[in-house]
């Protein structure tokens, strides 16, 4: 089955390319989403997006990954990274992968944004990329779901030799 990435944004993040350029630059979310679903399609995935400025509908979001049978979830928090139990909760209760992405690097900034309630359960973190963050997060879930087929198709073959 084709691998099936679901690309989250949190609050403001519908303002990329507006918000801030000297932090966030002037790529819009629109760029960012189309980017990330033309490079998992050349690689036989798909992506979804979903952006909400509201923690709640995330967290529904969240769960309908899991009915979805999602293989990867890449999720820019935004401000959520640093008040949010329940979208973490949410993340580990349907036990999907996850990439941590932000668009700046939150360590180089105010203090509040050093502690994420994310990082210590996400497979991987990006931070001060720019916008190349979700390429380089889409990249790493592509690479992880050719190195599980790999490794199904090796124990496939050692199978049928043993039988």
């Amino acid at each position: 089955m084709a691998p099936k990435l679901l690309l989250i944004n949190g609050p403001n993040l519908n303002l990329l390319g507006t918000r801030e350029p000297h932090i966030y630059g002037y790529t819009t979310l629109s760029d960012v989403e189309s980017l990330a679903a033309t490079q998992a399609a050349a690689s036989g995935a798909s992506l979804a997006s979903y952006q909400s400025n509201h923690e709640g509908g995330i967290v529904d979001r969240i769960h309908a990954a899991r009915d979805e049978k999602v293989s990867w979830i890449i999720i820019n928090p935004g401000a959520y990274t640093h008040t949010s139990v329940a979208i973490r909760d949410a993340l580990i209760g349907v036990n999907i992968p996850f990439i941590e992405v932000h668009v700046s690097n939150v360590h180089a900034r105010e203090s509040f944004r050093h502690h994420s309630y994310f990082s210590d359960k996400a497979v991987a973190t990006v931070v001060g990329l720019g916008t190349y963050g979700y390429t380089a997060a889409v990249g790493f879930c592509l690479l992880k779901e050719k190195e599980k087929e790999e490794k199904e198709a090796a124990a496939a073959a050692a199978a049928e030799k043993v039988a």
